[in-house]
C-alpha cells in the first residue's frame, strides 16, 4: 500500500447494500493511510452485508468502525443514513467528491431519478449539481433495461461508473489482487496516485505478455 501523505482533502464513501462491500471497505483504508479524510456513509443494508460477507459486529456501529479504521493515519466521520442535516447534505460544505462502492441498483435508482430520501442520495445530489465528482460502483448482474437507463442518466448528469468488473491481463493470484484492482481503478478516477495494481504498460511482456 501507498506511504501517508499529509493532505486536507475530504472525500464520501458510500457503502450500500449491494455485494462486494470489500470494495467500499478497501477504498476506505486505502484513503486513510494516504491521510485523507474520508466521511463515511452506510445503508442499513450496507451494514447486513457487512455483517453477511465480512463478518462483522454491527449491532454497535460506530465502534465496530474505530475497530477496523482507528489505526491509520488519516480521519473517518460516521453518518447515519437518515441524518439529512449532516454536513454533507449541503451544496456549502466542500468535498473532494463522493464514491458509492458498491452501488445497488435501489440506491442508483433513488440518485438517477433525483429522489434524496436519505444520506446517502442527497449526498450524491449535491455533488452533481455543485459539479462535484460522483463515482459509483454498480454491483449487480444480470442488469435489465432499467437498471442501464438509470446508469445512463446519471452518466448524462455527470457521474462516472466503474462497473465491479475484475481484469485478468496482470494474472491476479488472489482475491486481494481483484479487489485492488478495481479499488486501483477507482483512485485513478478519484486522481489519486497508488500502486494497487500493475498496469499494461509496466508489464515484463517477455514473462506475462500474451503469446
Amino acid at each position: 500500500m501507498s506511504q501517508s501523505i499529509e493532505t486536507d482533502k475530504e472525500w464520501i464513501v458510500g457503502i450500500t447494500g449491494a455485494s462486494g462491500a470489500i470494495y467500499g471497505v478497501r477504498l476506505c483504508e486505502v484513503l486513510l493511510e494516504l491521510g485523507y479524510h474520508v466521511k463515511i456513509l452506510i445503508t442499513d443494508a450496507g451494514w447486513r452485508v457487512l455483517k453477511e460477507e465480512l463478518n462483522w459486529n454491527v449491532s454497535q456501529r460506530q465502534e465496530t468502525l474505530n475497530k477496523h479504521f482507528s489505526l491509520f493515519p488519516g480521519e473517518y466521520s460516521y453518518f447515519p443514513i437518515q441524518d439529512i442535516g449532516a454536513s454533507i447534505a449541503s451544496g456549502s460544505y466542500q468535498t473532494e467528491g463522493m464514491v458509492i462502492i458498491p452501488c445497488s441498483m435501489g440506491t442508483l435508482a433513488g440518485i438517477s431519478h433525483g429522489m434524496s430520501d436519505n444520506l446517502m442520495e442527497r449526498a450524491a445530489d449535491v455533488m452533481l449539481k455543485e459539479g462535484r465528482k460522483l463515482i459509483v460502483v454498480p454491483r449487480e448482474t444480470p442488469l435489465h433495461m432499467i437498471h442501464l437507463e438509470n446508469m445512463l442518466r446519471l452518466s448524462k448528469a455527470g457521474a462516472t461508473i466503474i462497473p465491479a468488473m475484475p481484469a485478468f491481463y496482470y494474472k491476479p493470484k488472489t482475491l486481494d489482487d481483484i479487489v485492488s484492482f478495481l479499488v486501483g481503478k477507482v483512485l485513478d478516477m478519484m486522481g489519486i496516485k497508488h500502486n494497487m495494481f500493475t498496469r499494461w504498460g509496466d508489464l515484463d511482456e517477455s514473462k506475462n505478455g500474451f503469446d
